[in-house]
């Protein structure tokens, strides 16, 4: 309890600036406008007596993974009533799209009261928290209430461990609230283990992110971006660039351009707030650069086609001969990000030194060769020509990584039938008693 408490003080004092990054306005960040009180448990009720399925998925990345799971789930049982929380509006703005299929909600801080007043409007019948999402104060709110919390794609880098290992006694509070923990591979439940989780609460179903599904029309939408920006010019995207990363990527597409006039790079920031930045350093930096939102003509003069848009990184991806995926360049402060969207697309991929978000997948896909590691921009513009100057390369490359992903998905099943099995609470619910 006394560690509680502690925690709790701490997390009084630090709100205040935790908040003010959360609402700070930015270029391209969608406005919270009169739903902030969301965060303070100030929730608006849902209609009906059922009791929904609560999804927690805190921003876009979690988002989009929870995407193919909630669909799966609707087409298990349509009649299922599901409510997304997520912390931020651009994770909002993400879960928006899936229309009628589930209802949004923002989620509380992790103060008990903000909690308690979520759970009285909305009544879930379970959680599900996508990846790591741990704050102590709501799981024991949730825990206290009788509602089953399953972690879903659950991922613990060795960084991670040893930072939860620093304030064990904390996690020691968190983990006995958890019913179950579906991890991504051997290693995640390994280390949730040396955290003290019991083994029996422990169950590897591989990642959810491999069930990526690209519709046919993801593709024709790919296919008719190719056909606007050059059918046969070299087109490489660098996907999900962090600050910092943008100056390198360009200095490599400087070097790509000496052997190859034409080539074309797709420059997709990670931060929606960042477009205008990259863009005007782009410009600065003396390249020819059209943003996708100006819906101009891209020309055989045009070097930089910046993707401001949100949502269709599938489609720029579609578009691309090679990939370059960013959050990887900058040390230890992101872990790079979801290297199996290019390759369910078949689109060879190049990634920084530093991906220990994805540590297991990139060193299955290491491996059999299915992935280039790149130090700096100029071990990025040597793989790049390596693919632009040996198209049987690519095509090899394609058909093994459709192969890698066919042969790895599955998990969503699995996740689906993990969790099945905690039945949905009957009866008056006990969260008044809170």
């Amino acid at each position: 309890m006394l560690v509680r408490l502690f925690y709790t003080l701490i997390l009084a004092l630090a709100a205040p600036l935790l908040l003010f990054g959360l609402y700070r306005s930015k270029a391209n960040k969608p406005k919270f406008g009169a739903r902030w009180k969301e965060h303070f448990g100030i929730t608006p009720k849902l209609d009906g007596q059922a009791r929904p399925l609560w999804i927690h998925a805190v921003s876009v990345g979690e988002s989009l993974a929870a995407i193919p799971l909630i669909k799966a789930i609707k087409a298990q049982t349509p009649e299922q009533r599901i409510v997304v929380t997520t912390t931020t509006s651009t994770g909002a703005e993400q879960i928006s799209k899936l229309g009628n299929l589930v209802e949004h909600r923002y989620m509380p801080i992790d103060f008990a009261f903000a909690v308690r007043g979520f759970l009285k409007a909305v009544n879930p019948a379970k959680m599900l928290i996508i990846e790591t999402e741990l704050w102590p104060n709501t799981l024991a709110t949730v825990h206290k209430a009788n509602i089953p919390i399953i972690v879903v794609n659950a991922r613990l880098s060795e960084k991670s461990q040893q930072n939860y290992a620093k304030v064990q006694p904390l996690f020691n509070l968190i983990h006995p609230c958890l019913s179950k923990v579906l991890c991504q591979s051997q290693a995640d439940a390994d280390r949730f283990a040396k955290l003290g989780v019991a083994t029996e609460k422990l169950s590897v179903t591989g990642s959810i992110k491999f069930d990526i599904h690209i519709s046919d029309e993801i593709k024709r939408k790919g296919a008719e971006l190719r056909a606007q920006l050059g059918q046969d010019r070299p087109i490489w995207i660098a996907a999900s660039t962090h600050k910092g990363e943008d100056e390198q990527v360009l200095a490599a597409h400087r070097q790509v351009l000496e052997s190859h006039s034409n080539a074309l790079l797709i420059l997709v920031p990670r931060h929606p707030e960042r477009f205008d930045s990259v863009f005007e350093l782009c410009q600065a930096q003396g390249f020819e650069t059209i943003r996708r939102t100006q819906q101009q003509d891209v020309t055989d003069s045009t070097q930089v086609y910046l993707g401001d848009t949100m949502g269709e990184m599938l489609v720029l991806l579609g578009s691309s001969d090679v990939c370059f995926m960013g959050g990887s360049l900058i040390g230890d402060k992101v872990g790079g990000h979801n290297v199996l969207e290019p390759a369910a697309l078949g689109v060879p991929v190049i990634t920084g030194p530093s991906f220990f978000n994805f540590k297991e997948i990139v060193d299955r896909l290491l491996m059999d060769e299915n992935i280039e590691v790149a130090d700096d921009s100029n071990s990025i513009t040597l793989s790049l020509k390596k693919y632009f100057d040996d198209k049987r390369l690519t095509s090899t490359k394609k058909h093994k990584l459709l192969s890698f992903v066919s042969l790895n998905s599955g998990s969503l099943s699995k996740t689906v039938t993990e969790f099945s099995q905690y039945n949905f609470i009957s009866g008056k619910s006990t969260i008044n008693s809170l």
